[in-house]
């Protein structure tokens, strides 16, 4: 019995049976891991599944509704502006309705004079002397005068007046 308990007490047999629990502790320890590990990678995953399919399922309908949100902010932009426009217009007529604005109106459009004025329409001298110096006339031949003056006339006239395509 004394060798019995020298070999139990020897540092040998300390370590062998130190190493032997530490074997089993470390086996319970995986075993209990892996058995977590494969129960929670199982739900995990259809988790994930259900996740992903809701994604899917609900992507296209968010972007439409967040499109069509948009679209109508833009429409309803477009609707005051188109409001604020008639608005305008309205008072444009309702300003042509009175005879007294409409006859200010042509006479300082047309150049009308009631009777017994005098009409008289100012032109400024420095305007008036860059165009007879601006042309160098004299110098070109007579064609070549006419058709400036045609090419003037097109540019002054389409200037004010709208196209009438």
């Amino acid at each position: 019995m004394a060798v019995k308990n020298r070999d139990r007490f020897s540092t040998a047999t300390r370590l062998k049976v130190l190493g032997e629990q530490t074997a089993q502790r470390v086996y319970r320890s995986q075993t209990k891991r892996q058995a977590r590990r494969s129960r929670l990678t199982g739900r995990a995953a259809l988790l994930v599944l259900v996740v992903c399919s809701l994604v899917v399922a609900l992507a296209y309908p968010i972007r439409q509704y967040v499109s069509q949100r948009a679209e109508i902010a833009e429409q309803r932009q477009k609707q005051a502006e188109h409001r604020e426009n008639v608005e305008r217009l309205r008072d444009e007529k309702a300003r042509w309705q009175d005879d007294a604005y409409a006859e200010q109106r042509v006479r300082d459009r047309l150049h009308y004079v009631m009777p017994g004025e005098t009409g008289f329409t100012v032109i400024d001298p420095e305007a008036a002397e860059r165009h007879r110096t601006d042309g160098g006339g004299a110098d070109r031949p007579w064609y070549s005068n006419v058709w400036d003056g045609v090419d003037k006339a097109d540019r002054s006239g389409a200037a004010g007046r709208p196209d009438d395509n």
